[in-house]
């Protein structure tokens, strides 16, 4: 958050203020290992900057504030321990890592770290080409992002989803059709489809379900492509009624 800076205040005997992480952190990633076990008062102080993009800091006969604009990274142990869901909420996307059981792929995994091990330059010499070629990808969909389109089934179908499985909120929904354009736009598509959505729910929706203390379901992609895909053909025989105010086009609007 930031503090006072005891060396200036004890030799000049001046009242100045140091930024702290969160200053730091503006305009980029602030990244947090073992988030779920982070003190409940630094939990307050990060939602409280997340939703202003402020940080303000009054302590000590100082008032002082500063932009704090950053896109959260976390990462947590679930079996360490829960995270609040107001913080839970917070974060867009999510991602289970499990370990690769494939006999084959972990040793091709022993065999890249020896080569980088043996040879470093040469390693990266090697790789170099296919990690230029993935930069100049995102760096297109970026350009191409403000392009993508979507329609109005799109929005049914992905408001229809998130009602079906009983989603709090509508931050979930805003989520789903920004990822879907962003995938869009990195596969060089100026128009998103139910692949994009159902990719973009699978990240966006796990960690937001209710799930009962023995549930452990877990959600694929192609069992929500195929969950989208019914709701798509339920909304051309008129369920879910359309939005009030609104036609029954698929006209694209831009973003």
């Amino acid at each position: 958050m930031g503090t006072l800076d005891i060396e200036k205040a004890i030799q000049k005997g001046e009242r100045q203020f140091e930024p702290g992480v969160l200053a730091a952190a503006n305009r980029g990633l602030l990244y947090i290992d073992e988030v779920n076990l982070l003190d409940d008062h630094v939990v307050d102080l990060l939602l409280d900057s997340a939703a202003m993009g402020m940080n303000i800091v009054e302590r000590e006969g100082i008032s002082f504030s500063h932009p704090s604009r950053f896109i959260l990274v976390g990462t947590m142990n679930p079996e360490e321990g829960d995270l609040r869901p107001q913080l839970l909420d917070r974060f867009a996307l999510s991602v289970e890592i499990h370990g690769i059981r494939d006999a084959r792929d972990r040793v091709l995994i022993m065999e890249r770290n020896l080569g980088f091990e043996a040879d470093p330059d040469g390693f990266r010499d090697e790789w170099l080409g296919k990690e230029q070629d993935l930069s100049h990808q995102i760096e297109s969909g970026r350009q191409l992002l403000d392009q993508v389109t979507y329609t109005q089934r799109d929005l049914l179908s992905i408001a229809a989803l998130t009602a079906s499985l009983n989603v709090d909120g509508h931050r979930a929904d805003l989520v789903i059709l920004k990822t879907a354009r962003a995938h869009a736009a990195f596969e060089g598509r100026t128009s998103i489809n139910e692949r994009d959505i159902a990719l973009a729910a699978e990240l966006a929706l796990p960690h937001r379900i209710k799930r009962g203390p023995f549930q452990q379901a877990e959600i694929t992609m192609d069992d929500l492509q195929e969950k989208i895909e019914q709701l798509q053909g339920g909304a051309t025989t008129g369920e879910p009624e359309p939005v009030p105010g609104e036609t029954e086009t698929v006209e694209k609007k831009k973003a």
